[in-house]
């Protein structure tokens, strides 16, 4: 399936279409850009009667997750599975075709032109087509430890249908189920490769021994414990204050906390790709442990709980791990631009300034909070767009 033919550095591909994460981390980090300032103008009131699809609400809500977080997945999975069989990843022309299903289903959100039935079969394409070639060439090698990758990437799709059914039928609870249904299948994506990277990356980057061997007694409700929330959400339960959840929610906190406990070594401090991945993976714990706050009815607001872990654990890993594969699969040595470490705090800010001025001045949080994201994410497309659109420093392929 799709072009495989032999990579080099003198390859007739563009750089842009040789690998996976060039398109879509670039892609997605512009669109995080758009997305976030549209977002904000629109909260404020700046775009007057100008709306997409669904009203600006809507669109945000199924954007972030379904169009930005769902782009760099994509691309971190079309280039890890390479690394994963040993075998080329997508390249050339398929590769383009994928990323222009992403690419259309985005700008017919903001089309309301667009026939309905075009923009459903857009939308509903390009997951599932990562998910067919991720799984061809794991099955092609019998390599079944990343199978669960790709059901999440199908139920990832289940959520988007049912958002679009949903806003087809005018029903916001249901668009809401679905979404905060995949944002804890994202968070599910982050645990489990979270849990691989960020202890083998803090080993190599100190160079310190091979780090500590998981312990199944954390692991399994570590892992575990996020998609029974996303079946929870899917249910309806837990969209509203329920003090039954909250026990929940804190034993999910404390384990996600221990597991970053178990990672941490202080030489972390003094390395940009490395606090930047502890850093969101902390923010996870604060949301479990805001929103286990809030389902016992004290005082804080849902919407900010969840933002800590929408803006600081997706935005802030998905920006650290960009930074970070980007350099290795471009051949470069593993040390980010200066100015990479402004836009790491710039997103970790953003997730503060939205959690902790949501309850006393909205308009201003949802403002500068979105400015911060922006410049975390502006600062990345400003440094990578030309190691992602050049060929590889060392001559290799990819």
């Amino acid at each position: 399936m799709g072009d495989t033919a032999q990579a080099s550095g003198s390859s007739s591909t563009p750089p842009l279409w040789r690998l996976g994460f060039r398109p879509f981390f670039l892609g997605a980090a512009l669109f995080a850009v758009l997305a976030a300032g549209l977002w904000a103008e629109a909260y404020v009131g700046w775009l007057g009667g100008l709306a997409p699809r669904g009203g600006w609400l809507t669109w945000h809500m199924h954007e972030m997750p379904f169009g930005f977080a769902a782009a760099v997945i994509a691309g971190f999975l079309l280039t890890a599975v390479q690394t994963w069989t040993g075998s080329p990843g997508l390249r050339g022309r398929w590769l383009a075709a994928v990323f222009a299903l992403w690419l259309a289903a985005r700008i017919g959100w903001l089309w309301p032109g667009l026939p309905w039935p075009v923009l459903v079969a857009l939308e509903l394409a390009f997951l599932p087509a990562v998910a067919v070639r991720v799984g061809w060439q794991l099955g092609r090698v019998g390599q079944r430890r990343n199978y669960p990758l790709v059901a999440l990437l199908v139920l990832l799709t289940l959520m988007d249908a049912l958002a679009l059914g949903a806003l087809a039928m005018g029903n916001f609870e249901w668009l809401r189920r679905a979404v905060w249904a995949a944002l804890w299948l994202i968070g599910t994506v982050i645990a489990i490769v979270g849990g691989r990277v960020i202890p083998l990356f803090t080993a190599s980057g100190l160079q310190l021994p091979a780090p500590l061997a998981p312990r199944r007694w954390l692991e399994a409700p570590a892992h575990g414990g996020l998609p029974l929330l996303a079946g929870l959400a899917l249910a309806g339960v837990g969209l509203a204050p329920d003090m039954r959840l909250a026990p929940l929610f804190l034993l999910l906190g404390i384990a996600h906390a221990l597991r970053l406990a178990r990672w941490f070594r202080p030489g972390v401090l003094r390395v940009p790709l490395l606090w930047s991945l502890h850093l969101a993976y902390a923010w996870l714990v604060a949301a479990l442990l805001g929103l286990a706050t809030w389902h016992l009815g004290l005082p804080i607001l849902g919407s900010a709980a969840l933002h800590l872990f929408t803006i600081g654990t997706i935005g802030g890993l998905i920006l650290a791990m960009m930074a970070r594969v980007s350099l290795g699969h471009t051949g470069r040595a593993l040390q980010p631009p200066a100015l990479m470490s402004l836009a790491f705090g710039a997103v970790a800010a953003a997730a503060a300034v939205r959690a902790g001025l949501a309850g006393v001045a909205p308009r201003l949080a949802v403002a500068l909070s979105a400015m911060l994201w922006c410049l975390g994410f502006g600062l990345f497309v400003w440094c990578y767009a030309p190691m992602l659109s050049r060929p590889r420093v060392d001559g290799g392929a990819g």
